[in-house]
């Protein structure tokens, strides 16, 4: 079987924004494949190779059919008694609806009958004519374009191809200058976008190209006319893998086993601003080095799109990579000028850590109270007030407060860098500023290493604050801001989050369990609300509910199932530092053969415990036990709880729960020869308190109930 020719289409425009050309790229030639595959232009077995390049959105597609075949198409048309008359003629409402799809009476010998819903309608069997590629092409193209997401749209106005040039205006992501559309060799005239008409012409490297226009023969040329004539890597993947190997290559010419930064953000950005990159070695004055190689590193990355270059041991050196969008000969005047460049900034971090060491953290605090924080919730020195209490009440709830004075310490000067020269001009830098001013004002480390850790966990992944005191301002922070914003209602919705509020969750639920700390979740949230007065309402029922719900997010996506989380979560277990025991005891009671009925059982209890008049009190009178199976039960209750409870006590959850299988036959006897709702009503009684009895004992780990299959 022969395939059909393959398909390119480019858009050539200005520079695109370097931050959202992967994207760009990728979404451009994705739309364009599922177009033409929604109208069989191309197959299921059409390979897609997506191009994006600083000035140019690409897509190469294998195997497109010049035209899409015919189809076979049933058309309602109408119930059969609107259509044909009593003698089988046809009505003229059925007649005019033939007429606009180009058939006549004719073809109503040929309508088939069938049933539809309630009435038996007519339908009419025709054959529709594939749609051509120029068509196809063209609705695809406007598909592709109108769907991209662009960050932020440009309007310019057309000087060809409009109603009225120079005046005319689209809107494009930048402005657009050319547009290919060959399918093999053939050139697709008819194809529009944008103000402009396809061709086979495009444009190589700014400087470097051979030529100019490019002419591109065919599609299947497209990438290697570029490379070797128009002097880019089309691909975003090829051009991003040899940066790396570039990279990589002048770290070893270096040598000293250094390797540039490991920032997968800043390869994909840089990789949107070349087109064939040459990577040059460049480097600033030693002394620069005396000044935090998080601030160096940070103006390189982020100012200049460098790659610093580090030492074995992680420690910054004075030398850098630049990857450049030229080849010259004599590379000085490119490194010369990088240099140049880089210096001021250098300086200026210099400056800034210079100045801010002049004053110490504490004589900054005073200044807090002049940062508004929240028009409902006062200044920046407010909220630190109220930090330090929350930090103050944690401590004594883990018995820390030998650690208070820290603690306290801490809290009070975490929120101080953030009028500090460095961190002003470096937000990103919140916290770290803060550890290496503290060291320089000869705070303890423990106090300088809370004051950079309390804004972690910053994101999924992200280590946890180091010390305890750490931790205790962490938790303190996020509380601050979880109960305050739930406090005055300033909650997260399904596309905002301003305050990152479910990511403050998240860590709270990561410091709670992966520090193992015995603090109960209700008891935290109440203890907090002291702190503010009488600035909030009490919020603490629905922030508990907001928390649960990004722990059950969160177990899901380690990989526990659905109904382990619910039977865990079910009756809020408020040490959040056991719930990963307590899933990992559920998953091995549920492997056992004993599980499923002593899970359906639980739940017929449940329901049972329910419909009953008022609650119910988990005693049993023996005396009242008249039949044998609800003795059996409560003799093996008394057998199987106290040990399961011990093992419950001890934290051995998994234990427990094995332990209450053994009730497996004497429950399902209970079920099949004991009435529970006796005439008499104390014996109906006593038995309601068996089976309250029976539900405790199962429960305290997990709603078992939820195992079953809804």
């Amino acid at each position: 079987m022969t395939s059909s020719p393959n398909l390119l289409v480019e858009l050539f425009v200005e520079e695109l924004p370097p931050k959202a050309l992967k994207k760009l790229g990728d979404a451009f030639a994705q739309v364009l494949l599922q177009q033409l595959r929604a109208q069989g232009l191309a197959g299921n077995d059409s390979q897609l190779t997506a191009y994006a390049s600083p000035r140019r959105l690409a897509a190469l597609i294998s195997d497109v059919l010049p035209r899409a075949a015919d189809k076979q198409v049933s058309q309602k048309l109408m119930p059969v008694a609107v259509g044909l008359s009593a003698d089988g003629q046809p009505t003229p409402a059925l007649l005019k609806k033939l007429a606009a799809l180009g058939a006549d009476a004719s073809v109503v010998p040929q309508l088939k009958r069938a049933q539809d819903g309630k009435a038996e309608a007519l339908f009419y069997d025709s054959t529709a004519a594939g749609v051509s590629l120029a068509e196809g092409l063209q609705k695809a193209l406007t598909e592709s374009i109108a769907k991209l997401p662009i960050p932020k749209v440009m309007t310019y106005q057309l000087e060809t191809n409009c109603e009225l040039p120079g005046w005319s205006s689209v809107q494009f992501v930048r402005p657009a200058h050319g547009l290919v559309a060959l399918h093999g060799s053939e050139v697709l005239l008819t194809i529009e976008a944008l103000g402009l008409k396809a061709g086979n012409t495009t444009h190589g490297h700014r400087f470097e190209a051979l030529v100019d226009p490019l002419l591109i023969t065919d599609a299947d040329s497209y990438a290697k006319t570029l490379a070797e004539q128009g002097a880019v890597i089309a691909n975003f993947d090829e051009r991003k893998a040899e940066i790396v190997r570039q990279l990589q290559a002048a770290a070893e010419r270096v040598g000293g086993g250094v390797k540039p930064i490991d920032d997968e953000a800043l390869l994909d950005e840089v990789t949107a601003l070349v087109e064939r990159p040459h990577v040059l070695v460049c480097a600033f004055e030693k002394e620069f080095l005396d000044v935090p190689q998080e601030c160096l590193i940070l103006t390189m990355k982020a100012n200049q799109k460098y790659f610093p270059l580090l030492a074995t041991d992680g420690a910054l050196t004075n030398q850098f990579l630049v990857v450049s969008n030229i080849s010259p000969s004599d590379a000085s005047a490119v490194t010369g000028g990088n240099e140049r460049v880089v210096r001021p900034r250098l300086a200026d971090a210099k400056f800034f850590f210079d100045q801010d060491r002049k004053k110490t953290l504490a004589s900054r605090v005073e200044a807090l109270d002049k940062v508004v924080y929240h028009n409902k919730l006062g200044t920046q020195g407010e909220r630190v007030q109220r930090v330090r209490a929350i930090a103050k009440s944690i401590a004594q709830q883990l018995g820390a407060t030998q650690l208070g004075k820290q603690v306290d310490q801490a809290a009070m000067l975490a929120k101080t860098d953030l009028i500090t020269d460095m961190v002003g001009e470096f937000p990103e830098l919140q916290g770290t500023m803060g550890r290496y001013y503290a060291l320089n004002d000869q705070l303890d480390t423990a106090v300088a290493d809370a004051i950079e850790d309390h804004y972690k966990p910053r994101f999924a992944g992200d280590a946890l604050p180091r010390g305890e005191v750490g931790v205790i301002v962490a938790l303190a922070d996020k509380l601050e801001t979880l109960v305050g914003m739930f406090g005055i209602g300033n909650l997260p919705t399904g596309d905002r989050d301003p305050f990152a509020l479910r990511r403050h969750a998240l860590g709270v639920i990561r410091m709670l369990v992966e520090k193992d700390l015995p603090l109960d979740l209700d008891t935290l949230l109440v203890s907090t609300l002291p702190a503010f007065g009488d600035k909030i309402e009490d919020a603490s029922a629905a922030l508990a509910d907001f928390i649960y719900d990004r722990l059950a997010g969160s177990l899901r996506e380690q990989g526990f199932g659905a109904q382990e989380v619910e039977a865990v979560l079910a009756y809020r277990p408020q040490r959040l530092a056991d719930v990963q025991k307590r899933l990992e005891a559920v998953r091995a009671f549920a492997a056992l053969p004993e599980a499923p009925a002593l899970a359906a059982a639980n739940k017929r209890v449940g329901n049972i415990l329910k419909k009953a008049d008022g609650p119910v009190r988990a005693h049993v009178d023996a005396a009242l036990l008249q039949e044998q199976a609800e003795k059996d039960l409560f003799a093996a209750l008394q057998t199987v709880a106290p040990k399961a409870d011990a093992q419950f006590a001890e934290g051995d959850y998994t234990a427990s729960l094995q332990t209450l299988a053994a009730l497996r036959t004497p429950v399902d006897a209970f079920f099949e020869h004991v009435m529970v709702n006796a005439e008499d009503a104390a014996l109906k009684a006593n038995r309601l308190g068996l089976l309250a009895t029976l539900h405790d004992a199962m429960n305290r780990i997990a709603d078992l109930s939820r195992l079953v299959a809804a």
